[in-house]
């Protein structure tokens, strides 16, 4: 698989070059050169295979000349040991459960994918790799657990200080090993901006091999693709007993909660493949910069403002830009395909009192806003997929304060409340990371 920068068309490099680096030397974004538009059957022949049956078959067609057949099954049993259940709303919208990994959020898939390829890369070259993310609650614990004690491997997490739930800062700040987490004295767009400072920092790079795992990294998108196309094919295969594109078909759309934009990305990607989704919807809190260029045209990032749903609390997505460069910067052919939502925080909590009042189910606050951006947004002849991507015993503050003793904490989150936070403050400055990044 050949990629190019989204800053230069002519930068090109191999998809292992790509997920070793994140960011292109340029500072782009890899997209990838070509990908195939498939058939019909391709799709078809995926009715009814289990979810890590689809991620092979999707895998072997994306990634054959980078690993070996060997070495993709490998990689898809290391990643895809969870189920993505789709479940029954109405008779219109159905959920899409993505929170049944180890740290109960859709970010699950991505590192754990991404993790199964860079021990792929180590065992080969045998050169130790350092991965610095940034994270706004999940990418944090996704990236730690899926890495956590990874021969060969270290991980800096920079998060904002006070601006991640305390269950989500425990999952990434408790591992400790191969595992920093530093708590940045500003905003998750100061920790992606300082993340892509290091990229380009010549004393950084020069003693260490940089890569990331935000989904700014190419290899968190191709394993997102999956989920998509499991859940449309599924749907299909539910209302039809078998998969069709047929025009007589009630169409399926996509509701997406947003905030760095990678995993709605992850879908245009399967969508320009040819899988089976009419169109999307990028429901937001009111951090909305990207409704509203989809309204008026004109992109303009702002400062993060505070939410409950806090993993979309960005003001300046990275991956707009990939959604920019697979339309060919064309707004009028991106608003066909997307339409932009967005909710602000009373509307999200009505949501979720609401939607367990009337079908007895529970959202977290980042599943609540894609449900209304697909309850708003939804026309006659369309079935609409809404991706729930966090479980929500994540978020204890507000759904006792919404759904008192309805939500019950997994296991897996009750054991970690009581463990030691280890993080290190700084402040947003380039400074001050680089020390704690050459330091180890």
């Amino acid at each position: 698989m050949q990629l190019y920068s989204t800053g230069n068309i002519k930068e090109k490099t191999d998809f292992r070059s790509a997920v070793k680096s994140g960011l292109a030397p340029d500072g782009g974004l890899y997209m990838p050169a070509m990908l195939p538009r498939m058939p019909e059957s391709f799709w078809q022949g995926m009715t009814g295979d289990p979810l890590d049956v689809k991620a092979q078959k999707l895998f072997d067609v994306l990634l054959l000349e980078v690993f070996s057949e060997s070495e993709r099954k490998e990689i898809v049993e290391r990643a895809f040991t969870f189920d993505a259940p789709l479940v029954r709303l109405d008779d219109k919208i159905h959920i899409l459960e993505l929170f049944h990994g180890p740290t109960l959020a859709f970010k699950d898939f991505g590192a754990r994918t991404m993790a199964a390829m860079l021990s792929v890369f180590a065992r080969q070259e045998k050169e130790e790799i350092t991965i610095i993310t940034a994270t706004s609650g999940d990418t944090g614990a996704a990236v730690a657990q899926g890495f956590h004690g990874a021969p060969g491997v270290e991980v800096h997490i920079l998060y904002p200080s006070g601006q991640v739930s305390p269950l989500q800062e425990k999952q990434f700040t408790t591992l400790g090993d191969n595992i920093t987490a530093l708590e940045v004295e500003g905003t998750f767009d100061d920790c992606q901006r300082l993340v892509k400072a290091c990229f380009s920092d010549p004393r950084i790079r020069s003693q260490k091999q940089l890569t990331t795992a935000n989904s700014i990294n190419i290899a968190r998108l191709l394993p997102q693709m999956v989920y998509y196309v499991h859940s449309a094919i599924e749907l299909y295969a539910k209302s039809l007993g078998h998969f069709s594109q047929s025009s007589e078909v009630e169409k399926i759309v996509c509701s997406v909660p947003s905030g760095n934009f990678g995993n709605l990305t992850a879908g245009l990607l399967a969508f320009k493949m040819g899988f089976p989704i009419s169109r999307f919807i990028a429901s937001t809190n009111i951090n909305h910069v990207v409704p509203d260029y989809l309204d008026a045209g004109k992109f303009q990032p702002k400062q993060s403002l505070r939410t409950i749903s806090n993993a979309m609390d960005v003001g300046n997505p990275s991956n707009f830009d990939r959604m920019l460069d697979l339309y060919n910067q064309d707004h009028d052919a991106m608003a066909r395909d997307i339409t932009g939502a967005w909710y602000d925080d009373d509307q999200t909590r009505q949501a979720i009192v609401q939607v367990w009042d009337n079908h007895r189910y529970v959202m977290d606050p980042h599943t609540a806003v894609g449900y209304l951006g697909c309850r708003e947004h939804l026309s006659e002849g369309e079935q609409g997929l809404v991706l729930a991507t966090a479980h929500p015993a994540k978020f204890p503050e507000t759904m006792n304060e919404l759904l008192p003793g309805i939500v019950k904490t997994p296991k897996r989150l009750a054991e970690i409340a009581s463990r030691e936070r280890k993080s290190v403050l700084v402040p947003a400055e380039l400074d001050a990371v680089r020390d704690v990044l050459l330091k180890n």
